[in-house]
């Protein structure tokens, strides 16, 4: 009988253990996922509660309060491109001091469609405005997307936004989504928060690893056999 093939041999069980490995790695990433889509639904189903609330309780992702923003129906504003529902335009981002406090926020007001050129009057006014916005967390542009042009920006960058609408002190790093309007007078603003952009494909990846392993283990078996038949005959 030919000697046995170690070398095959490890170099499967290696092969194994890594696809095994993997497959396990993507069923614990599909728990944690599914721990987060739960916990961002449970979030978003809770109601608005007053902003001062709602920054005490620490996870502000897809969290909804009631804010008073004096002068936003009015204020300054730079447009972020988008895309909203398939459509393309612009996203009118407004900075908002919250009465009583000692932080900016950045408020979307709405996404306006690029076939509207007109946009909401700017004036200076402390008029107070309630509205309804949902917090959100974004990680911070690439090196790679487009510097901003003329007040418009092509990334949600912060930083450049509240430099842009010159304001002065702390800014929230989240963004907060006006789900109510800012301006009714001018419908074509549409107030709304993005969906959840949550993908979860770990059980499908779990499947492919955990197949790859079965076929390598097959693989070898059907070698070794074949080695085991020639060395008979």
């Amino acid at each position: 009988m030919k000697r046995f093939p170690w070398i095959l041999t490890v170099l499967t069980v290696l092969g194994l253990i890594l696809l095994i490995g993997l497959g396990v790695w993507q069923v614990e990433r599909l728990k944690w996922k599914e721990g987060l889509i739960a916990a961002a639904d449970a979030a978003a189903a809770k109601p608005p509660a007053p902003l001062e609330q709602v920054l005490a309780e620490g996870d502000l992702e897809f969290r909804k309060a009631l804010i008073v923003c004096p002068g936003l129906a009015s204020a300054p504003f730079v447009e972020l491109q988008s895309i909203h529902d398939g459509e393309a335009g612009v996203r009118l981002i407004s900075a908002c001091k919250p009465a009583g406090a000692d932080f900016t926020l950045l408020v979307d007001r709405g996404f306006v469609g690029d076939g509207v050129t007109a946009r909401p009057r700017v004036l200076e006014t402390t008029l107070p405005l309630v509205m309804v916005g949902e917090f959100r967390t974004f990680d911070k542009p690439g090196a790679m997307s487009p510097a901003p042009r003329d007040g418009r920006f092509y990334a949600r960058d912060t930083a450049a936004m509240a430099e842009a609408l010159n304001v002065v002190g702390p800014v929230r790093p989240e963004a907060v989504f006006a789900v109510t309007a800012v301006n009714p007078e001018f419908p074509a603003l549409r107030p709304s928060a993005p969906p959840a952009a949550f993908s979860n494909n770990h059980f499908g990846y779990a499947l492919t690893w955990f197949g790859l392993a079965i076929a390598l283990a097959g693989f070898y078996v059907a070698l070794l056999r074949r080695r085991t038949k020639k060395d008979i005959s």
